[in-house]
């Protein structure tokens, strides 16, 4: 598994460049820009991109005062806060966390979820889907080839399902534009040593080891407008309206502890 940390760090030495760009408005007209190469279900390219170092996201949850009137209306939740089984940290998604081993995830969720291989899940990579309710609720990526023993340690994880955000409320199917303010100007970029995937970065970013994925208007093509011609990083601060998190994936990189001997 120490294979998917080298691959990890390869990737965020590609793509960590200053992102000191002055921002132009998203509604600016939209150019013809390249399709991505490989895009798969959920997750990012070889996990993660540029990295950022910032605070950890908070995770706790501060109960609502409970208003003593008797004529006073309910409070109404905020939909866009996920309870905390669903949220997203700087190291885990839902239940599970990078650094715990395969089999510790199993024991937490025994009786509760379906593990399933994803062969080819992506370029490099194959996944184990966790399922609930007929439903992937993330996956565990590790590299393609070497199947995961319950005493491996889950290095990455990638979700696109909805239900699962940030404290902040941000998660896949957020809008680049409503992300931008709550974590503040976006940088996107993409490498074509990275199979071209497409990630946003912020000036408020929640956590290096956070990388949000994006996508434009449900497609498959770049949410970015990039200058041509392009190159092998490509970096932009303009956007498509339609611009929207397609995956988040958390990954704990140099901070891993080391696999077990094969």
């Amino acid at each position: 598994m120490s294979k998917l940390t080298n691959i990890l760090i390869t990737i965020c030495v590609l793509t960590l460049v200053g992102c000191g760009k002055t921002k132009t408005s998203s509604t600016q007209q939209e150019q013809s820009v390249p399709v991505l190469s490989n895009t798969p279900g959920v997750g990012n390219s070889s996990p993660l991109s540029p990295q950022q170092t910032t605070s950890p996201l908070v995770t706790t949850n501060t109960p609502q005062p409970q208003n003593s009137s008797p004529n006073a209306s309910p409070t109404t939740p905020n939909s866009a806060v996920p309870t905390d089984s669903k949220i997203i940290t700087s190291n885990s998604i839902g239940v599970a966390k990078v650094g715990m081993t395969l089999g510790e995830l199993k024991q937490i969720l025994k009786g509760k979820a379906e593990f399933q291989v994803k062969s080819g899940f992506m370029v490099d990579f194959d996944a184990i889907a966790i399922i609930q309710q007929s439903k992937a609720q993330y996956y565990i990526l590790y590299p393609a080839g070497s199947p995961m023993r319950d005493i491996d340690i889950i290095e990455a994880l990638v979700t696109d399902n909805p239900n699962y955000k940030t404290a902040e409320g941000i998660g896949s199917g957020t809008s680049l534009q409503q992300a931008e303010t709550v974590y503040g100007d976006a940088t996107l970029s993409y490498n074509q040593s990275n199979e071209s995937r497409e990630y946003a970065k912020f000036l408020k970013q929640p956590s290096k080891d956070i990388a949000f994925r994006l996508g434009a208007g449900n497609d498959n093509s770049l949410a970015g407008i990039y200058p041509s011609p392009q190159k092998e990083l490509n970096e932009t601060k303009e956007f498509k309206k339609t611009a929207t998190i397609r995956r988040v994936e958390v990954y704990c990189g140099a901070n891993c502890p080391p696999q077990p001997l094969p």
